[in-house]
This record gives structure tokens, sequence and C-alpha cells, in this order.
């Protein structure tokens, strides 16, 4: 196994893993205010110390991992569950008015930043969790959708097409059997990648107040709450801050050791 891939899977297991573990067990409770106890260094009975309400940072930091990957998850599962039948539909009638507004409509969405699409949108209906997942897969929709026309255009002149065209088959039936499993391994690996852009923005929307609202906990929010608190209490905001550098660098490893593993054409070459 390439050691890029086995520290993203060790990486994002573990966060998952401690989202998952937060369902059912926390070390302390989240919406407790312990006034008593705040600000705490790490010690034994806290592990990463505790916060400006006295409650334990790492309790905090495995519920806002399950606010993070939920949210991220959501949104790119919106955005390839849109974008990749636009992008299938786009190819299959390339160069056609279907093609040419699928395409139109993606350079109107890559027009914006991705970031002031999603605060505008949670501006406008509010903030929350929600809308934060609406906000974040609308952009990936473009994405997916481009991405797919992109592999499906150069799949549709292979011979097994051209082969299955032939044998009678409609275009919509070839796209769901020929081109979609030929661009599978593609898209797993732009998910891996969207889904730690997810992750950032899903922290960026908590950091200014757009995304899940309290009591849900959420990184960007814990971050946001420390920035005043760093000199006094450093690990209020360095440990959630370490928690997205994490997480995000844990899911570019496993895309980048997931292309290398199930591209052919990089088989063999990296260590």
């Amino acid at each position: 196994m390439r050691l890029s891939l086995a520290l993203g899977a060790t990486l994002t297991s573990l966060f998952v893993g401690a989202a998952l573990l937060s369902f059912i067990w926390t070390p302390y409770g989240i919406t407790g205010v312990n006034i008593a106890a705040r600000l705490h260094s790490p010690d034994m009975s806290n592990l990463l110390g505790t916060d400006h309400f006295g409650r334990d940072l790492l309790s905090m930091i495995m519920v806002g991992a399950r606010t993070s990957i939920a949210v991220a998850l959501i949104a790119v599962g919106l955005g390839m569950g849109l974008g990749v039948p636009l992008g299938l539909t786009a190819a299959a009638r390339a160069g056609g008015w279907l093609d040419e507004i699928v395409m139109r409509g993606n350079d109107l969405i890559f027009a914006f930043p991705s970031l002031v699409i999603a605060i505008l949108i949670t501006a406008v209906f509010g903030p929350g969790a929600v809308n934060a997942i609406i906000a974040i897969g609308i952009f990936n929709i473009p994405v997916f959708a481009r991405l797919t026309r992109g592999g499906a255009l150069s799949l549709w002149q292979r011979d097994f097409i051209l082969a299955a065209r032939v044998a009678g088959k409609s275009a919509a039936r070839i796209s769901v059997e020929h081109i979609l499993p030929n661009l599978a391994n593609l898209l797993i690996v732009q998910g891996t990648i969207q889904f730690s852009l997810g992750i950032l923005a899903e922290a960026g929307l908590s950091y200014v107040g757009l995304g899940a609202q309290p009591p849900i906990p959420s990184w960007g929010r814990m971050l946001a709450d420390a920035q005043t608190m760093v000199a006094i209490a450093p690990h209020v905001a360095v440990i959630p801050g370490m928690a997205i550098v994490l997480m995000v660098l844990g899911l570019n490893l496993l895309g980048d050791g997931l292309r290398d593993a199930l591209d052919p054409r990089l088989r063999g070459r990296k260590p």
C-alpha cells in the first residue's frame, strides 16, 4: 500500500471513527457549562483541555467532526448526484443546445468564488447546517458536471462504445452501462478532493456565523470563539485548527493515494 494512501486512510478513519463514536459516547457532555474549569490546559481529566465555558475540548472536537463530516459528505453527494447526470447528458448531446446550456451554467457558477456563493446563500436564507449543505452542494454540481463531461467525451470515441451504438443501444443506456462505470475511478478521486474542500467551506461558514448554529459544535465556530483568547489559552484555538488541518490533509492524501492506485498509467511509478 502506498504511503500517502495509508496515511490518508489512517487520518480520515481516525476522525470518522471519532464522529461515529460521538453518537453513543463522549468523555463529557457538550452542553454543560463549568465556569470553574474554564480555559484549563490539557491534563489527565481533560486530555485536550477546556474552552471558555469549561466544556471538554475533546468532546467538542468529536461532535464537531460529526457536524463537519455530515455537512461536507451530504454536500458532495448532492453535487455528485446532480452533476454527474448533467455531465453524462451533455457529453451524449455534445455540440447541441443542451450541452451548451449545461456548460454555460457551469461557467456562470465558476465565475464567482465558492465561499462567496455560500455566504450569499446562507445570508439570504439564514444560517444553519441545511443551508450550508445547499450552498456547498451547489458549487459541487458544476465541478462534477464538467469532470464527467470531459471524461465521457473521450470515451464516446472508443471502439466499445461504437460497438454498443451499432448494437442499437440508446445514448442514455450507453451512458449508464458503459460510460459511467469507466468514470467511477475518476469520480471517486474527485469526490475525496471535494470532500476536503467541503470540510474547509463548512469551517469557513461556521467561522463567520453562517454554518451550524449553537448548541451544535463546529470546528469553525470553535476557532471564532477562541480568537480573542489565543494569548491566554492558545490550546483553545490550536486544537480545532489542527483538527481541520489534519482532516483536510488526510482526505487530500487519501485522494492522491487513490488516484495512484486506481489509475493504471500511474501504477508502479511511485514507491
